[in-house]
C-alpha cells in the first residue's frame, strides 16, 4: 500500500519526497486492447503516473443506466496501469472539459429546459451524487489508501473559468469523501483562475504550457505552502473543422518542461496519448462562432493518434532523465502499418427513403429536441408537409448544428450553426411537397457557459413568416447500422445522404488509416466500430483505424456520405495519417 501525502515542502509516497511525473492517457479515447501497450510505453519515457478523466455521459447514458464494461472497464485500465507499475491520477468530474462531447456532462440533464449546469441546482446536484455514487463503488479498492493505483483524485475541473461558488465544490469534495475517497484531493485551474476555482484544505495546481516559472510564482502567490505542480502541462493543442493542425515545436517544448522541473515541480503532460474522438463523441467550442473539434486527438503529443513514440517522446524522455530514473529500454519502434488501397463500396441505400426503417416517427407540433427525444448523438430527420407552391423563405430560429434541407427529397440548401444561417430561400414544387430537415449534432460545448448546448431545431419554423405546424421527428444516433436496406450500387453518383458498403479482406491485421479522397461529409465505420466523422473542409483528411477492429478474413466498411458519393466510389487504407496542414 502507497499513501500520498501532502507536505508542506511537496509530496511524500510512504514518507518519501516524491515527485508525480504523469501524463494524459483517457481510455475513452484508446481501443481497450490497446491500453497495455499505451501503458508501458508511458512508463518506458520515464512517467510514474497517468492521468485520466472519467466521461460521465458515457458511463450513465441515461438516468436508470449505468456502464463499465468493454471500452468503458475503468476497473481493468486501473489494473493495467497498477501491472505496469504506474500509478494514476483520476479525474471523474462530473464536468471534464477534455475537447469532449458536452465537457462529459450527459446529455439527459438538458431535457430540463431550465436546469443550471455546474452549480447547486439540486436537480444537477442529486445526478451527480449518484453518478459518483455509481463510480466510485468499485473503483474503491484501486484507491492507493487500499493497494491500489489511484494517488489522488481531482475535484471538477477548471471551475474557476466557469463560477465561483466555494460551496459548489465543497458539496463534491464531500460526496467524493462520503464514496470512500480518503486519497488526496486536489483542483486544477489556469493561473488567472486559481482563486475562483480552488478550495480550502485541497491541493490547488495551475494548468499552463509556458512560462513555468511565472505560473507557478503564480501558484507559489496563491498558495504559500504545499507542492507545486502543474496538472495539465499543455504540450500540443486540439483542432477544429477549417482550421489548421497545430503542432508545437518539440525542442521548445521539451525546454518549457526543463525549466518546470528544474523548479521541483511535478507535472502532468496533457496529453501524453491523446487517442480519437470516436463516432460522434468530439466536443466543440462557442465563443461567438461554433467550432466543433475534429475526430483525431492526435494533440501532437509524445505519442501519435496510433500510439507510435514522436520527437517529443525521445525529447521528453531525455529531460525527465536529468531528474529521475528512466528505464534503459530503447525507444519503441513505429508498429506495422497496413495499406489496402482501391476498396470499392458496392452496395448503397439512401437515408430519406429509407428513413422509415431506421427509426419509427413521432408527431410533434413543433420540431423536438435531441434531448426531448433522449437522444445523445447523432442526427434527427424532420419532416412536415408544406401548404403551398412557388418561391418560399424558410427561417429557422436555431439551428444545432448543421442542417441539410430538402423539398420532395431534392436537397435546396444547407444551414450551418458555424457560419450563424438561419434562412434559406427556394421554390416548392407543389403544394404537398414534403419538406425534409436532417440536422446533425456536430458535438456539443465542452467549455464556458455554453455547455447548457441542446440540439436539433431549436424553436419555431417559419415559412414566409408563417409558423410550419405539424411535424414527424425521427431519432437516428447511428448507434447500430442494422436494418439499413443495402442494394446493389448503379454506376450513377448519389445527391443525398446514403449509406454506402464494401467489403475487403485481409491475411493478417495492423494499425491503418481511411481515406476517402473526394468524398464530401460524413462517418464511417469499419467492422461495426464507429471510426469518427470525416469532412473535405479538413484539415484533418484520414481517419485512424486501430488493428484490433479489424480481423483477419473479410471486412465490412459503411460509409455514410451526408452529400454527392464520388462515382468511383472508392476508400483506401493507408500506411500513414494526413491530419492536414500545419499553420507554420
Amino acid at each position: 500500500m502507497s499513501v500520498l501525502q501532502i507536505d508542506n515542502a511537496g509530496f511524500l509516497l510512504d514518507g518519501q519526497p516524491f515527485r508525480i511525473l504523469s501524463g494524459g492517457l483517457h481510455y475513452f479515447r484508446v481501443h481497450p486492447e490497446q491500453w497495455a501497450d499505451r501503458l508501458r510505453k508511458a512508463r518506458l519515457m520515464g512517467l510514474n503516473t497517468v492521468e485520466t478523466y472519467v466521461p460521465w455521459n458515457l458511463h450513465q447514458p441515461r438516468p436508470d443506466q449505468f456502464r463499465m464494461d468493454g471500452s468503458l472497464d475503468l476497473s481493468r485500465f486501473l489494473q493495467l496501469a497498477a501491472a505496469e507499475g504506474l500509478y494514476v491520477l483520476l479525474r471523474p468530474g462530473p464536468y471534464i472539459c477534455a475537447e469532449w462531447e458536452g465537457g462529459g456532462l450527459p446529455s439527459w440533464l438538458l431535457a430540463e429546459p431550465d436546469i443550471r449546469l455546474r452549480s447547486r441546482d439540486p436537480r444537477f446536484l442529486a445526478a451527480v451524487d449518484d453518478y459518483f455514487a455509481r463510480l466510485l463503488a468499485p473503483l474503491r479498492p484501486y484507491l492507493a489508501s487500499r493497494g491500489g493505483p489511484v494517488l489522488a483524485v481531482q475535484v471538477e475541473n477548471e471551475y474557476g473559468a466557469y463560477g465561483d461558488d466555494t460551496a459548489y465544490l465543497e458539496h463534491l469534495a464531500d460526496t467524493l469523501r462520503g464514496c470512500g475517497v480518503d486519497v488526496p484531493l486536489f483542483t486544477c485551474d489556469q493561473p488567472a483562475d486559481l482563486e475562483r476555482g480552488s478550495l480550502p484544505g485541497v491541493l490547488a495546481t495551475a494548468n499552463f504550457g509556458s512560462r513555468s516559472t511565472q505560473h507557478l510564482a503564480e501558484l507559489r502567490a496563491q498558495r504559500p505552502e504545499g507542492p507545486l505542480m502543474t496538472s495539465e502541462f499543455w504540450i500540443g493543442w486540439f483542432d477544429r473543422w477549417g482550421g489548421y493542425h497545430i503542432v508545437r515545436d518539440p525542442d521548445q517544448a521539451a525546454s518549457e518542461l526543463d525549466d518546470l522541473l528544474a523548479s521541483g515541480a511535478s507535472v502532468n503532460f496533457y496529453m501524453f496519448h491523446g487517442g480519437t474522438n470516436f463516432g460522434f463523441t468530439n466536443g466543440a467550442n462557442d465563443k461567438h462562432t461554433y467550432r466543433p473539434t475534429v475526430t483525431s486527438y492526435d494533440y501532437d503529443a509524445p505519442l501519435d493518434e496510433a500510439g507510435d513514440p514522436t520527437e517529443k517522446y525521445t525529447a521528453f524522455r531525455e529531460i525527465i532523465a536529468k531528474y529521475a530514473p528512466v528505464p534503459g529500454d530503447a525507444v519503441p519502434e513505429r508498429a506495422p502499418k497496413l495499406s489496402v488501397p482501391g476498396v470499392v463500396l458496392t452496395e448503397r441505400a439512401a437515408l430519406l427513403t429509407n428513413a422509415a426503417a431506421l427509426a419509427p416517427a413521432v408527431e410533434s407540433r413543433r420540431p423536438l429536441t435531441m434531448e426531448e427525444m433522449e437522444q445523445d448523438f447523432g442526427f434527427v430527420l424532420y419532416e412536415t408537409v408544406l401548404p403551398m407552391k412557388g418561391p418560399a423563405l424558410l427561417e429557422l430560429e436555431q439551428v444545432r448544428d448543421r442542417a441539410q434541407v430538402f423539398v420532395d427529397g431534392q436537397p435546396v440548401g444547407v444551414l450551418e450553426r458555424e457560419n450563424h444561417e438561419f434562412a434559406l430561400a427556394f421554390t416548392v414544387p407543389r403544394a404537398g411537397s414534403v419538406l425534409s430537415i436532417l440536422v446533425e449534432n456536430q458535438g456539443r460545448v465542452n467549455y464556458g457557459q455554453g455547455i447548457h448546448d441542446r440540439k436539433g431545431l431549436l424553436g419555431t419554423v417559419l415559412l414566409d413568416g408563417v409558423e410550419l405546424a405539424g411535424w414527424t421527428n425521427r431519432s437516428l444516433p447511428m448507434a447500430t447500422l442494422d436494418g439499413i436496406p443495402f442494394a446493389a450500387a448503379t454506376a450513377t453518383t448519389t445527391t443525398g445522404p446514403t449509406f454506402h458498403r464494401g467489403t475487403f479482406e485481409l491475411t493478417e491485421t495492423a494499425d491503418s488509416f481511411l481515406h476517402l479522397d473526394d468524398w464530401t461529409k460524413g462517418n464511417a465505420w469499419i467492422n461495426g466500430f464507429p471510426l469518427g466523422r470525416y469532412w473535405s473542409r479538413g484539415p484533418q483528411r484520414s481517419l485512424y483505424v486501430p488493428a484490433p477492429v479489424l480481423r483477419a478474413g473479410v471486412n465490412e466498411i459503411v460509409v455514410l456520405e451526408l452529400h454527392a458519393s464520388p462515382r468511383t466510389r472508392t476508400i483506401d487504407l493507408r500506411e500513414t495519417a494526413d491530419l492536414g496542414a500545419t499553420d507554420e
